[in-house]
C-alpha cells in the first residue's frame, strides 16, 4: 500500500503503482483530467509539498515546459504512487464548473512512459 496526503481533505491509503490521478480521485476528490491522462491538458496538475518524484515522463516534463509550469506543478495522470506522498489537487471539477473529469484513466500511464530526471530531458531537448 502506498500513502497520500491530500492537503484540506486527508491521509489515505491507496493501492501501490496507481496513477496519482486515479488515487486522488479513489480518495473523493473531484480532480480533473479532461485529456483521459495523456499529458495533453494540464488539468490533473498537483503540487506537491512532500514525495515529489525526482522523475518525469517525456509527455510531462515537455507539456510542463511549454505550459510554463515546469517547477510549479506536477501532472499526475503521469505519476505512480508509491514513496508518501502530500498533494494539493489544483484542478478540481466542482471548482471549475465542468460536469465531469473527463475522460476515464487507462490502469496505465499514457502514452507508454519511462522516466527521466530533468537533466536527461533537458539535454534531450537540446
Amino acid at each position: 500500500m502506498a500513502n497520500i496526503s491530500i492537503e484540506g481533505v486527508g491521509t489515505f491509503d491507496v493501492k501501490d503503482g496507481l496513477r496519482l490521478a486515479q488515487a486522488i480521485e479513489s480518495c473523493g476528490v473531484d480532480i480533473g483530467h479532461r485529456c483521459g491522462g495523456n499529458a495533453r491538458c494540464t488539468t490533473c496538475r498537483v503540487q506537491f509539498s512532500d514525495g515529489e518524484p525526482a522523475t518525469y515522463t517525456r509527455a510531462e516534463y515537455h507539456k510542463l515546459k511549454e505550459r510554463n509550469l515546469l517547477g510549479e506543478a506536477r501532472l499526475s495522470c503521469q505519476i505512480v504512487t508509491g514513496p508518501p506522498m502530500t498533494v494539493q489537487p489544483l484542478m478540481r471539477v466542482s471548482e471549475m464548473g465542468w460536469s465531469d473529469p473527463g475522460p476515464d484513466l487507462d490502469s496505465t500511464v499514457q502514452p507508454e512512459a519511462a522516466w527521466f530526471n530533468e537533466v536527461e530531458l533537458a539535454d534531450d531537448a537540446s
